[in-house]
């Protein structure tokens, strides 16, 4: 079966004995963290090793012998690097916290109290993660300031920043509409300066407001004038800004010739916020009002709830009624929307957009109940209403996910990210269906999104509603032996297909891998024989679970699938990762030899990922081997990579183990693998993975 991979933790384990530090990373990937781990044996290595490869987190035996932890400590503070260090003891007292603490470590983990360790380990990963984003995202934030301050000078747009009333930048155009030479002679000036006495006093109030926090308006009226004194009308625009990490405003000043219709001015500019298929606010003014409500949530705790619909099953939908249609069905979906929303429109407690090529979204003032109740308010009156578009009568349900903006969420990448995976949920789970993320309730949001997901998941079970997708896993010799390795995915209902990454965590949890490996064996068997009926052969790999190799009895089923449909058993590969293998090697080698009865071969993928690979093997031996995936990251370039994966396939080859490099990115990664001696290789380069098995082995 296959699943998703999460961004692996590279973890260095510093300890006397491998045993000591394997266990430490098999209960980390246990918990789900999947693990990149190193193990240096001298200090010189270490040294290396932080130097030359990238490290994540450092976890050292606080009592070790070989290292000692005094030794790790100044090797990883010398390093230059920001490279967290965990202490790892059995037990504690003041003198050794202290000592820890001093010599530069973050952190300790218990080795004896599981649920410490982990949470330790996560948290610091978490906290680095947190300050390597932080030191991208400003140096994205000077990129933008400096890519800003070049359209800025070069915008033939009169701009300004102005902070607690003062000139703080303008660009040339801003200058020269008031007759300046340089910003010198404007800096520092009072915009209240540049204004007709007449209109001071009302722009001093609106100025107060603004320093309030209020709402700019979209226009502003009035007489300015020149550095010579000369008056012209004027209109200004705001937008909240910062310069140099200063709050400001943004403003805009334009010559307002006196010909101009002021209300034909400000019906334009209506218009330009607007969509025109739909009437609503379009995405750019949408997004605009978002973000000034994350931060009146983040600042003031006020509290909106965001809404975004997508119509299920649009595809089918805009098949029946035709493509020539598909504005008039979003301007009927606008309709209704506009309708369920009714006076919260009007009074301008709620907004509404059209969000994208067919989604809403909508923004509401109001706590998670009143948010919840709008959202299933949308609901009903989807599932309610009659479509009359092109000549035909239609219903239509919408899936609608939410999230609640408050402090704990006041950011307008999570919002959006949050709410969009409340769409994908719920369509997921069928349609017709509102999820909604709160951060003050994420368990009860949790738990029912997960009793949704394990009723769809029995019910798929029940009533077959799994598919398999199939990747042609190619010869570098050129055999023309027809090889897939077959992927799981989940039929959504609505023509789309939900990938294992969205559900198997839930289905862990639950109890419900062992039943859906025995669907995916059952089914890829069942492929086998059809393709062996119709002279068309080919080598199928499945993935399976720790479950099945715990199960004492899916051999048995196996065999019998196999004689059920005529299917010989080298055609079946029984494919599990090294770190399953490692925590359950006796289950593992039970298993094999059980499959191996009726002529069917174990893979053992992620290989090469663990601290002693090749130690494995001599407990073991496959029938193949998987690079670890992580092996192929710009393998072109990255010598110490071709190194490891021409090791690992040559201890196979001597051990008549053939071995797969996955998930092959280029041309020249191919032909470094075969100058490596890998037999087989798989990835998008070759082909995608997909319903049909038409690729050309021989070709």
């Amino acid at each position: 079966m296959a699943t998703g991979n999460d961004t692996a933790l590279r973890l260095m384990l510093v300890a006397d004995l491998v045993n000591e530090a394997e266990a430490l990373v098999s209960r980390l990937r246990n918990a789900g963290t999947a693990v990149r781990p190193l193990r240096p044996e001298s200090l010189d290595e270490l040294t290396q090793m932080l130097s030359q490869q990238p490290v994540d987190m450092v976890l050292a035996d606080y009592a070790a012998t070989l290292l000692p932890f005094e030794q790790v400590a100044k090797a990883v503070m010398g390093c230059g690097r920001d490279v967290p260090l965990l202490a790892a003891l059995d037990g504690i007292n003041e003198d050794i916290l202290e000592n820890v603490a001093v010599l530069g470590a973050q952190a300790v983990a218990l080795r004896d109290r599981p649920q410490q360790f982990l949470k330790v380990v996560h948290a610091e990963w978490q906290a680095l993660e947190s300050r390597r984003s932080q030191r991208r995202l400003e140096a994205q934030m000077r990129e933008t300031q400096r890519r800003c301050d070049m359209l800025i000078d070069s915008s033939r747009e009169p701009i300004a920043y102005i902070h607690e009333g003062m000139h703080i930048r303008a660009n040339q155009a801003y200058l020269e509409m008031f007759g300046f030479d340089a910003f010198e002679d404007i800096e520092g000036m009072s915009l209240l300066d540049l204004v007709a006495p007449g209109d001071v006093p009302d722009f001093k109030a609106l100025l107060k407001r603004l320093s309030k926090g209020e709402e700019a308006p979209p226009r502003y009226e009035l007489t300015a004038h020149d550095a010579d004194g000369n008056a012209f009308p004027a209109v200004m625009e705001f937008t909240a800004a910062q310069y140099q990490g200063e709050a400001c405003l943004q403003v805009i000043f334009r010559h307002q010739a006196a010909e101009v219709d002021p209300e034909l001015a400000r019906e334009v500019e209506a218009l330009r916020q607007r969509d025109q298929t739909t009437g609503l606010l379009n995405r750019p003014t949408f997004l605009r009002i978002l973000e000034d409500a994350v931060g009146d949530a983040g600042q003031h705790r006020a509290q909106y709830g965001l809404l975004l619909l997508e119509p299920d099953n649009y595809q089918r939908i805009l098949q029946e009624i035709g493509l020539d249609c598909a504005d008039d069905l979003l301007a009927a979906m606008s309709g209704c929307l506009q309708e369920a929303l009714g006076e919260r429109l009007a009074d301008g407690s709620t907004q509404a957009a059209r969000f994208g090529e067919h989604s809403f979204a909508v923004l509401a003032r109001g706590d998670h109940a009143s948010t919840t109740a709008l959202a299933e308010r949308l609901r009903q009156a989807f599932a309610a209403q009659v479509f009359e578009v092109g000549g035909r009568s239609s219903t239509l349900t919408v899936s609608i996910g939410g999230v609640q903006i408050g402090e704990k969420i006041a950011s307008v990448t999570q919002v959006l990210a949050k709410a969009s995976q409340g769409v994908q949920s719920s369509a997921g789970v069928g349609g017709n269906h509102v999820e909604l993320f709160d951060p003050s309730a994420v368990d009860r949001a949790e738990e029912e999104r997960v009793q949704a997901w394990v009723e769809r998941l029995q019910d798929a079970l029940a009533n077959d509603r799994f598919l398999l997708h199939f990747q042609p896993i190619v010869h570098l010799l050129g055999e023309p032996r027809a090889m897939y390795e077959t992927y799981l995915r989940l039929d959504s209902g609505n023509g789309e297909t939900i990938t294992p990454a969205s559900f198997i965590q839930i289905a862990e949890e639950h109890g419900l891998l062992g039943q859906i490996d025995r669907w995916v064996i059952g089914r890829a068997i069942a492929t086998l024989g059809e393709r062996l009926r119709a002279g068309k052969p080919v080598t199928l790999l499945v993935k399976v679970t720790q479950a099945s190799l715990l199960d004492g009895h899916l051999p048995a089923f196996v065999g019998d699938q196999l004689a059920a449909h005529g299917v010989p058993g080298d055609s079946l590969l029984l494919q599990v990762p090294e770190s399953k293998v490692f925590t359950n090697l006796r289950a593992t080698q039970d298993f094999a030899s059980a499959i191996g009865q009726y002529g069917c071969k174990l893979v053992l993928e992620q290989f090469g990922a663990g601290l002693d690979s090749f130690q494995l093997l001599t407990h073991l031996t496959p029938g193949f081997v998987k690079i670890d995936r992580s092996f192929m990251e710009d393998l072109a370039k990255n010598q110490a990579n071709q190194h490891r994966v021409k090791e690992l396939a040559q201890k196979a080859r001597d051990l008549g183990i053939q071995s797969i490099a996955e998930f092959v990115q280029d041309a020249a990664s191919m032909s470094i693998l075969f100058s490596q001696g890998i037999d087989y290789v798989e990835g998008n380069f070759l082909a995608v993975a997909g319903p049909d098995m038409n690729y050309e082995f021989d070709a």
